[in-house]
């Protein structure tokens, strides 16, 4: 039996894959040149090795403490989604109270509609409390979504009923069911959503822009936003700090892009 020739799907796939890495390949030379050569047409795309660019994109914005603040709202609202979105999937999954289908299909409603018109009140609740330009405005808006609900609830879905009564029988509580029992064996679900929370909100721009002015209060993403000018943006120093700002999410999915995958495609084998 001949062997099906799967040459074209692979061309398909390394030029698709071409085209997907050429903004970032750009953005590298680019963070190397002079701003002349990064204005030039036909645009130079070959580096000039400025490597000057990277202290100076620390001198123009306060990078290094962008960047902190922007660890400590990844690893807060992370740890917020893992934790509340596990909560509420595990009381969708398995526990059983009236209206829960209703409850969920509006959980799933909230996934329609987009994050935009969310902007306004979300801003005036933090006005009243006080919250402009703090990290408690970026943090609290982004601790529980409908979309890691949905996700985690698949994976309570496929573990056994059998798991919950052997537990009730020994006497154990629903949260404890949940804690010692259930939330392990939901494992390569919770590294999914931990994975896709960290890459979102690292790259977050519109929210940090609209609560917070101060710059030693902004994260990564609206510090360089800030690099932009408004006749003339030196591109060389801009791609230099988004260089710097991207650097750990990628390391990030080159080490956990298995579980990634193997989590997402979950999602859809149970219902």
């Amino acid at each position: 039996m001949s062997r099906p020739r799967t040459w074209p799907a692979h061309v398909f796939l390394a030029a698709g894959a071409l085209v997907m890495l050429a903004p970032f390949a750009w953005q590298l030379v680019v963070s190397l040149q002079t701003l002349p050569d990064s204005l030039r047409v036909p645009p130079k795309f070959t580096p000039s090795w400025q490597w000057s660019n990277f202290a100076d994109v620390f001198r123009s914005v306060p990078l290094a403490r962008q960047f902190l603040n922007t660890v400590v709202v990844t690893a807060a609202v992370t740890a917020g989604q893992l934790l509340l979105c596990s909560l509420a999937a595990f009381a969708f999954a398995r526990l059983r109270f009236p209206g829960r289908g209703a409850l969920f299909l509006l959980f799933l409603a909230v996934l329609m509609v987009p994050g935009e018109l969310f902007l306004i009140p979300r801003y005036e609740i933090m006005m009243e409390l006080g919250w402009l330009n703090s990290l408690q405005a970026l943090i609290a808006p982004g601790v529980f979504g409908a979309f890691g609900t949905f996700l985690l609830r698949q994976f309570f879905l496929s573990l056994p009923r059998e798991l919950d009564e052997a537990a009730s029988i020994d006497g154990a509580n629903p949260l404890q069911i949940y804690w010692h029992i259930l939330l392990p064996l939901v494992r390569p679900g919770l590294l999914a959503l931990g994975m896709l929370t960290v890459m979102w909100s690292w790259s977050s721009l519109l929210w940090p822009l609209v609560v917070n002015t101060d710059p030693e209060m902004m994260t990564l993403s609206a510090g360089l936003a800030s690099l932009r000018g408004q006749f003339l943006t030196n591109f060389p120093i801009l791609f230099a700090g988004s260089v710097v700002a991207s650097l750990p999410v990628i390391a990030l999915f080159v080490v956990m892009q298995r579980q990634l995958i193997a989590g997402i495609a979950f999602t859809g084998s149970k219902g």
